[in-house]
């Protein structure tokens, strides 16, 4: 029977120890940097497949940032949604759709993604939930008009931006305030909101909606997002005008607020509200909003929005082009986005 040698046990010992030794420094200088590097930055960077992965049916789901959000995938890796955190706004990939507005622009938005409303403020977590697996089998692939379907009901004529140019120098000489034209004028109907004001209509706004009423109509009336009566943040709604809506608390900030227009247009998603100053409004405030379509057929960010000059919902060039980029009135005039 063979027996080790007591200076090859030693030996082995001795190596054995080294290596325990040396795995523990490792190990404590990667623990070490790694709570530095959290001090640092707050918390620790998202980034694809960084984070725990969980499955439901046939979607495989995973965390990213800037901004926080989660992200559904197919079997084949392909993006099927996105979620984004303290957001309603879902983006779900489908079959694609041509949005052209021929009497006003030669530009097309073709698209495969879909925009509808969460139940409630997505979470991480909350595709384990039992109301996200039910609102997500009846979503994916579904025909069902969307918000940028919606929006475009309004287009070619449906809908009117404001009275006529009469009835608003009548109002002019009996000194009354210029108001704009809700959706509730549009309708043609009174409307009480959640906090029990009543909103009647103006008889001659039938069928008229400025910018924000325009967005009220798609995403609130239509879609089903709380309303406020007035610009008060109270009440959790979606407020009156674009200057409330882009200071107010609903949803997230994607391009955060800014006096100039930001030097790179990213992170933004079809259905985002976008912010514009304009010459109507002085000293720095939000005078236009409208609902971000995508890239068109040219790779330039289009949006859709009501306008005075095109007298309506557009997403054409009348009044100035409907980019995000170049050196345009709107162009030049974006100050910040926001998801619902």
């Amino acid at each position: 029977m063979k027996r080790l040698l007591p200076g090859i046990r030693q030996f082995s010992l001795t190596r054995n120890a080294a290596l325990f030794l040396v795995t523990a420094v490792l190990f404590t200088a990667s623990c070490v940097l790694t709570l530095q590097y959290r001090h640092r930055t707050g918390h620790p960077p998202a980034s694809p497949g960084a984070e725990l992965r969980a499955r439901s049916g046939t979607a495989a789901f995973e965390r990213i940032g800037n901004p926080a959000r989660t992200v559904a995938r197919d079997r084949h890796g392909a993006v099927i949604a996105t979620f984004t955190d303290g957001a309603r706004t879902a983006v779900l990939t489908g079959p694609s759709r041509t949005f052209a507005e021929p009497r006003t622009t030669d530009a097309k938005v073709v698209s495969t993604s879909w925009v509808r409303l969460l139940p409630q403020p997505w979470a991480p977590g909350a595709e384990r939930s039992d109301w996200f697996k039910a609102w997500l089998k009846t979503r994916l692939g579904s025909r069902d008009p969307d918000i940028l379907a919606t929006a475009f009901a309004y287009t070619a004529g449906a809908a009117r931006y404001g009275p006529s140019s009469t009835s608003d120098s009548d109002r002019a000489r009996q000194g009354k305030r210029r108001m704009g034209s809700d959706f509730y004028d549009y309708l043609g109907a009174p409307w009480t909101f959640p906090d029990g004001v009543t909103r009647r209509p103006e008889k001659d706004r039938r069928r008229s909606v400025d910018c924000s009423g325009y967005v009220r109509l798609v995403y609130g009336y239509r879609s089903g997002l709380s309303l406020n009566s007035r610009d008060s943040p109270a009440g959790g709604g979606l407020q009156r005008t674009a200057d409330a809506i882009a200071h107010g608390p609903l949803g997230v900030p994607v391009i955060p607020l800014a006096d100039r227009s930001p030097d790179v247009i990213q992170g933004l998603q079809p259905g985002d509200l976008v912010f514009f100053r304009t010459r109507e409004l002085p000293g720095g405030r939000i005078g236009h909003i409208g609902i971000y379509l995508g890239l068109d057929t040219a790779d330039h960010p289009r949006f859709i929005s009501s306008r005075k000059e095109a007298d309506g919902p557009t997403m054409g060039d009348k009044g100035g082009a409907s980019r995000l980029d170049g050196d345009g009135y709107y162009a030049q005039g974006l100050r910040g986005a926001r998801r619902l």
